[in-house]
């Protein structure tokens, strides 16, 4: 199981959570979803076959605007950084 983490705009109040959570939970694969309501993060659990550009176009075509937070993208390295190869 995955987790993908978003950032969504728009949050207001326990039924702003409630319409995010109903946004979501209908996709196939997500297993749960969390929402933080002060910080506007929402933590999606599951297996996500069809990627997460799903979650964020269910979420803006329900009136919350989302993207993928800074901690889904992978920084790794390949091969020694610098330095002649040859």
């Amino acid at each position: 199981m995955n987790a993908i983490q978003l950032e969504v705009q728009g949050m207001s109040c326990g039924g702003c959570v409630k319409r995010v959570k109903d946004a979501l939970q209908p996709i196939t694969g997500v297993s749960h979803v969390e929402v933080d309501l002060a910080s506007g993060h929402v933590s999606v659990g599951g297996d996500f076959p069809q990627g997460s550009d799903t979650l964020v176009l269910a979420l803006t075509a329900a009136g919350y605007p989302a993207k993928l937070h800074a901690s889904n993208i992978s920084t790794a390295v390949v091969g020694k950084p610098g330095g002649c190869r040859g």
